[in-house]
């Protein structure tokens, strides 16, 4: 994957670009799981991840609003604390905490961290805040919510904040959202790469690509993108 048009990338992973939700594989290592992320560091694979926030503010590493497709229960993340999701397990361990997956990774490789705006968009800056302190090695915080990212330019200066970007999004809608979030890197669909805007946009950021899944994938994201978010067949290839 060749460096950024922009310049040199703080959070470039290098060839093993980053692992989608870790790197996951059916029930033994479950996606968004402390075991797909400890394989990605075998890997030496940056980690992509998802972050919810709690009912009593507390960060977990979770992609969905609720706890039944991965846990079979009808928790929802958002309402409920800690100490109920605390007993529902991922596999074969518990739902991690961003707490425990800065511990594990411990710097090793870079982090892109993927907030979930739900009806919590307030909560969040002072949430980060408080699990991000003392952890100063690379890590990038996105959304696909631009007012997220505008409030961390104001709470979180230092942190790298990334605008997560659909290829369905509606133009004038795009360019406002890159207006208001004002980023420092992109993660965009892959369906967008190749198109005028993510050429343009790369001139000034990073690009990165969601989820690149097969070979196609790869040898379309080497050409457009900076690094890949991959999972299953598109992990690259030595």
């Amino acid at each position: 994957m060749r460096s950024s048009l922009s310049g040199a990338d703080p959070l470039d992973p290098g060839p093993p670009g980053f692992a989608h939700r870790g790197l996951h594989h059916g029930s033994g290592f479950p996606e968004n799981s402390l075991l797909a992320f400890a394989a990605a560091l075998e890997l030496g694979a940056g980690i992509e991840c998802d972050l919810r926030l709690t009912a009593d503010d507390e960060i977990l590493v979770f992609h969905d609003a609720d706890a039944w497709r991965l846990c079979a229960s009808p928790l929802r993340i958002g309402h409920s604390t800690l100490a109920e999701l605390g007993r529902l397990h991922v596999g074969e361990g518990p739902i991690p905490t961003l707490a425990s997956l800065l511990h594990l990774v411990g710097g090793r490789v870079p982090l892109l961290l993927e907030v979930k705006v739900e009806n919590d968009l307030w909560r969040w800056a002072p949430a980060l805040k408080r699990t991000l302190a003392g952890y100063s090695d690379r890590h990038g915080v996105m959304s696909f919510d631009p007012r997220l990212l505008r409030l961390l330019k104001t709470n979180l200066p230092d942190v790298r904040r990334g605008l997560v970007v659909r290829d369905r999004l509606p133009a004038l809608r795009r360019r406002l959202a890159l207006w208001l979030a004002s980023p420092d890197f992109l993660a965009v669909d892959r369906v967008a790469l190749g198109k005028p805007w993510v050429a343009r946009a790369r001139k000034r950021m990073p690009v990165y690509s969601w989820t690149i899944a097969t070979a196609e994938h790869r040898s379309q994201a080497a050409v457009h993108a900076d690094a890949l978010i991959w999972e299953a067949d598109g992990r690259p290839r030595d």
